[in-house]
């Protein structure tokens, strides 16, 4: 072989020995970016769907696939009582309709496991929550301010008691465990549409934590169809984005909370009412509580994970209807007998007769002791008047006019109120009973002719609305581009 030749095959060899050390550093990285992806979610049983935290350690066959200690005794078990000697079963050929179970095979028929984030170790000596980043009352009543119309003493009680919740969350996170704060949790009374569920989301947004908002109407007692109590910090853990962590930290608005107050004069079982109150005695307090991760109900196809309740804020609210009956006849009995005798129909007409609600007056309306107990502040809000319906209108920052103008400024065409128009709106709205919720379906009604007609014509440059045509006597002003307004 001359000297030419053998080079020529020396680095051909250096070639095949140099692809394959590349394609093993390749997979090499694959592999250190895979565990880089998943260090931070904890395996789940792929058959008893819990996590390593619950289950213990985790035996990881063929890739994700994993089982727990207790799952592959039971198949060790179930192997064993089967009768056959181990020399038969080795010899798998001899035995007919007798196979062994594939678990690579299993991959693609198991059920689909949310990952878990692993919950960090707690270290006294770093604090994990900065007080310093939560807004002071003020603050945060002012930023309330811009977004929600009246409602001063809901939104200072709220302001407050949200501040101190924190400072508790901080206290508890440090090493001054000398004074134990309780928790501040609050239940909100006030009527349909004053802005109990606006109020609890802008307080959310402003704090930049999570936020779950659920409905009491489903809840019912364990075991019975519906959801069960700890749904509600389930949904809390979904938006936290599976961060127990995070979840701990959060907030949770249960809405409707006075559809589970107790039923009266029924004979059959409860399972809607007391009963719940009772099932979520130990959520508010604080407990460690097992949840199902992606489920509303626990069962043996989804994940459980413990999250601890005790540093999350609670906010129940209701609009408790014929509440207000309960308290007037408890105002009526102050003075019923007598010259200085009260008219029994002194508080037919007073419409904010909530804000003078007590907690006997709540506990009559079907609310047990225990569950008050563990909501140490209740306030009520407002009933909106016609003029904080205007300002409603046209004030927030996503007001509905303001919605509606943005709309029109796509198609280049500017939309105005008329300062009677606004006041037509709000007394119709008044009407209805519903609320800040019957200004947007009186809007929708009377922009969808105008919604509909706009896109027709490009020659529109300005639409007014009036008071006649919000009252039915005339149109809206229509004013084309270039040209004197007409009325349409």
């Amino acid at each position: 072989m001359s000297e030419q030749e053998f080079f020529e095959v020396e680095l051909e060899d250096g070639k095949e020995s140099g692809g394959d050390v590349l394609k093993e550093k390749t997979l090499e990285g694959l592999k250190k970016e895979e565990k880089e992806e998943t260090k931070d979610f904890e395996p789940v049983c792929c058959i008893c769907r819990r996590p390593e935290n619950v289950a213990g350690k985790m035996t990881r066959v063929q890739g994700d696939f994993c089982i727990c200690r207790d799952c592959m005794q039971r198949m060790f078990d179930t192997i064993n009582t089967t009768g056959f000697p181990m020399e038969d079963m080795m010899d798998m050929g001899k035995m007919p309709n007798i196979s062994m179970i594939n678990l690579a095979d299993l991959q693609g028929f198991a059920p689909y496991a949310p990952k878990i984030k692993k919950k960090k170790k707690e270290q006294k000596t770093e604090q994990a929550f900065d007080i310093s980043q939560v807004p002071a009352p003020h603050k945060i009543k002012a930023s309330l301010d811009e977004y929600i119309i009246g409602q001063e003493h809901a939104k200072k009680v709220m302001s407050v008691a949200v501040y101190n919740h924190y400072k508790r969350v901080s206290s508890d996170c440090g090493t001054d465990l000398d004074v134990e704060i309780e928790k501040s949790n609050m239940l909100m009374i006030g009527p349909t549409g004053s802005g109990k569920t606006y109020m609890v989301k802008t307080l959310a947004k402003l704090l930049d934590v999570p936020l779950a908002i659920t409905d009491a109407t489903s809840l019912t007692e364990a075991g019975y169809i519906g959801d069960d109590i700890e749904s509600v910090v389930s949904k809390l853990l979904a938006a936290a984005d599976n961060d127990v962590d995070k979840a701990e930290h959060g907030i949770i608005f249960i809405d409707e909370i006075d559809k589970i107050a107790k039923k009266r004069n029924t004979n059959q079982r409860d399972v809607s009412g007391e009963s719940v109150q009772q099932g979520m005695l130990k959520l508010l307090e604080g407990a460690e509580v097992e949840v199902p991760v992606g489920a509303s109900s626990k069962n043996a196809m989804v994940p459980m994970v413990t999250v601890n309740t005790k540093n999350i804020l609670f906010i129940c609210g209701g609009a408790f209807p014929d509440l207000e009956e309960i308290i007037k006849e408890r105002l009526n009995k102050a003075a019923s007998i007598g010259f200085k005798a009260d008219l029994k129909d002194k508080y037919d007409k007073e419409e904010n007769l909530l804000m003078k609600v007590l907690v006997e007056d709540v506990r009559k309306y079907g609310m047990i002791p225990e569950f008050l107990g563990r909501l140490p502040i209740l306030f009520s809000l407002e009933a909106l008047t016609e003029d904080m319906l205007v300002r409603v209108l046209a004030e927030p920052k996503n007001a509905i006019v303001r919605q509606y103008q943005k709309l029109l400024a796509m198609d280049e065409v500017k939309l105005e109120f008329e300062e009677g128009a606004l006041y037509a709106i709000a007394a119709k709205a008044k009407e209805k009973k519903a609320g800040a919720r019957a200004l947007r379906a009186i809007l929708e009604e009377y922009m969808l002719d105008i919604m509909y007609e706009i896109p027709k014509d490009d020659n529109i440059g300005k639409v007014t609305i009036t008071k006649a045509y919000i009252e039915g006597a005339g149109g809206p002003l229509i004013t084309m581009r270039g040209a004197a307004a007409s009325m349409v």
